[in-house]
């Protein structure tokens, strides 16, 4: 072989070489997420802490091998435009949110942002997802059922409060109540339904709540709620009412009962999701999840603080109890 064909052949696999380390080299691109959390950072930091333990599960360390964009709507509906906004001006690569309107808003700016939602209440009929198998376009995640659960709330109640007879329903306006009123109906209860949309709603739901003589309070599942859940736990302590939660965070802050699913488990299992996605997956061909297990909790601090006893055929199903 002549000298110059040695030399050519040579020339090339440097360039190769210089390539492949070139390559090697390269920046892997950092995931950017996108959190759009409908309440305040503090309503919610147990529930962000459970989405980070999640993705540290699967490998993701923050600041690390992936970035967080956090968003806070501080309860306030009409700022999940512009956040959602943000977030896509950020080109992050998934949005993870947990309320119907904050889907609504992320899916408005982006139809191709991959979109995971956690704990929301009823993804076909507000028309984000076609089915739970199959959901189509670019949402999917975990459901809550808390919806479904108010009647068996007010069952609860009933069955540990056999006296009660009017009872203060506070819920947000698009809340369906259809099944509330039929469980009410059946058990003969009052049900005094209570609408909040905003901040500024609460202290008139109360002061009616008060007039109407109310027993007991049962709220439903609302992301402004948990905002303020510190709020509804102290009204409901300083006037004696015997209330039933959706989530197991108003009993641990104060609360009397609840019945729901695991909230964090379905905050965790947001990692999930997110890790499948970053990896190719698209979410129309990712099932919504349906929560399987429901937890009673029960604070008996709390329940002495107003002055009641818990039944011990209603204790012992406790699955977890606060002294």
């Amino acid at each position: 072989m002549k000298k110059s064909g040695v030399l050519s052949i040579l020339f090339v696999v440097v360039l190769l070489a210089v390539a492949v380390i070139g390559e090697a080299q390269q920046p892997k691109k950092v995931p950017r997420i996108g959190l759009l959390v409908p309440g305040s950072q503090s309503a919610f930091s147990v529930r962000i802490d459970a989405f980070r333990q999640g993705l540290s599960e699967l490998g993701y360390v923050e600041g690390r091998n992936i970035v967080i964009e956090y968003r806070y709507a501080e309860g306030k509906t009409e700022r999940f435009p512009d956040l959602a906004a943000e977030l896509v001006r950020l080109k992050v690569d998934i949005i993870v949110t947990a309320s119907t309107p904050s889907v609504q808003a992320a899916k408005k700016v982006s139809g191709t942002i991959p979109i995971v939602f956690t704990a929301i209440n009823d993804p076909i009929g507000t028309g984000l997802v076609a089915s739970f198998a199959r959901p189509g376009g670019n949402v999917t995640g975990t459901t809550n059922l808390s919806q479904e659960l108010d009647g068996k709330r007010l069952e609860l109640l009933k069955e540990t409060f056999t006296k009660v007879v009017r009872v203060a329903y506070l819920c947000n306006p698009n809340s369906p109540i259809s099944e509330m009123q039929a469980a009410a109906q059946a058990l003969g209860v009052q049900l005094q339904t209570l609408e909040v949309r905003s901040a500024n709603d609460f202290d008139p739901a109360f002061e009616a709540a008060l007039k109407a003589h109310a027993q007991a309070l049962i709220i439903s599942p609302s992301p402004l709620f948990i905002t303020y859940q510190k709020q509804i736990v102290e009204f409901a302590a300083k006037n004696r009412l015997p209330a039933v939660y959706t989530t197991g965070d108003y009993v641990i802050g104060g609360g009397l009962m609840s019945y729901a699913h695991n909230n964090l488990e379905n905050w965790r299992r947001a990692a999930m999701f997110v890790d499948k996605i970053l990896k190719g997956a698209k979410p129309a061909d990712l099932p919504v999840e349906q929560p399987s297990k429901f937890e009673l909790v029960i604070n008996l601090k709390a329940a002495k603080q107003i002055g009641v006893t818990i039944p011990p055929n209603v204790l012992v199903r406790a699955d977890k109890v606060i002294k």
